[in-house]
């Protein structure tokens, strides 16, 4: 195993010797048993997600398949092959155990100045039980690809995704949350992005009890771009979580963040935590970060947490922002008061709130395939007549 205590900006980074500096570490016992007065874990429901806090037998499965075409390569290798842990350095103890748990992984390398044609779509398929998964996507110099990965199933999982963007490398990455109701999934995304390149890192929960994702991003050279969005539907008991840590280490370099999550039952609960580091050499970043939080129903609760921390004073923007509030009565009012059907006007509110986000989704096949995904889960059980109610 590898211990790495200082350097988790990623791979070539040194310590600053800043306060925010991440212990990361391959090894899972060198991480404490998270308790609830631990700040990263403050807002998950642990009671749900134990049985990942430990190391514990494998009952269950989860199977990946790609639908790649030539020259994509698509392989599965041994656990801990040269080819994983290129990118990935876990900073937390579920990270480090799927790391140690994953039996194999699987590879999807895009050749140099290879453009696919169309979305590459992962099924990520579970059965019941306890199971791990590890994935790494490389994309070679000035390649570009849209890659969705489709989870559905009922499992208690967590994995790990490796993503590498080499110089000029342009990469959509839909994460895509379709669990069953009794799901509980964690997954940790490692992105490098090299020169040049473009991340687009969309995420989008839509079921499960428990899913809670931890997108970290590291500029590996000038000019790079990441663009994270997310959009969650949060519905009867389920508990959706992100926390985002994004490592500026080189000038001239991007990064946008929007993510918006909609409650729509009591005990509905979402958390948001976006931590973006702008180091010293990183002159000329430009950074945002948003999340905004819609509440269909009393007692709802999202937590939003943005955190910038600035080591220059040479940078071109950085600012973050958070909004939570209700249902707007008056958006209704009118929608209605137009001959539109209580339903109807409610889902076209919804729509339009998450709509922003999905319109960023740059390939059209996979933006039509997520709204569809988001009409079926408010047709499911989010909005049934009535649902919008408030003391």
């Amino acid at each position: 195993m590898t211990k790495v205590s200082a350097s988790a900006g990623g791979p070539g980074l040194k310590p600053s010797g800043s306060p925010a500096e991440r212990f990361t570490s391959q090894d899972w016992t060198d991480f404490p048993t998270p308790v609830a007065t631990d700040e990263s874990w403050q807002f998950a429901p642990l009671s749900r997600v134990r049985p990942l806090l430990d190391r514990a037998t494998t009952t269950g499965t989860i199977a990946l398949r790609a639908d790649q075409r030539d020259p994509v390569r698509w392989s599965s290798v041994i656990a801990r092959h040269p080819a994983t842990g290129r990118v990935l350095q876990p900073a937390d103890r579920v990270s480090a155990l799927a790391w140690a748990q994953a039996d194999r992984a699987w590879i999807l390398d895009i050749p140099a100045r290879h453009t696919s044609d169309r979305p590459i779509t992962i099924e990520l398929h579970a059965e019941p039980g306890i199971a791990y998964h590890h994935l790494v996507i490389n994309l070679a110099r000035d390649s570009s690809a849209v890659v969705v990965l489709d989870h559905h199933g009922h499992t208690t999982s967590s994995g790990n995704v490796e993503v590498s963007l080499s110089q000029g490398a342009r990469l959509t990455l839909v994460d895509l949350h379709q669990w069953q109701d009794d799901a509980v999934h964690l997954s940790t995304h490692a992105c490098a992005v090299g020169p040049s390149a473009t991340l687009h890192h969309v995420s989008v929960n839509l079921g499960g009890g428990v899913v809670r994702t931890a997108p970290s991003v590291h500029f590996l050279g000038p000019g790079g771009t990441a663009h994270l969005i997310g959009a969650g539907i949060a519905g009867r008991g389920q508990h959706l979580e992100t926390r985002l840590y994004i490592d500026h280490a080189h000038p001239d370099c991007v990064s946008d963040v929007l993510y918006k999550n909609v409650l729509g039952a009591a005990d509905a609960r979402t958390a948001w935590t976006g931590d973006v580091r702008i180091r010293p050499r990183a002159r000329q970043t430009s950074t945002y970060e948003m999340n905004r939080n819609l509440i269909l129903s009393a007692g709802a609760r999202a937590d939003s947490v943005p955190n910038l921390e600035i080591e220059t004073g040479d940078v071109r923007e950085a600012g973050h922002a958070s909004a939570t509030g209700r249902f707007d009565d008056e958006q209704l009012f009118y929608l209605q008061a137009r001959g539109i059907p209580h339903d109807q006007a409610q889902r076209l509110v919804v729509r339009g709130f998450l709509g922003d986000v999905v319109h960023r989704i740059g390939a059209p096949a996979v933006r039509d395939s997520v709204t569809a995904a988001i009409d079926a889960r408010l047709d499911r059980d989010l909005l049934p007549k009535g649902s919008v109610t408030f003391s």
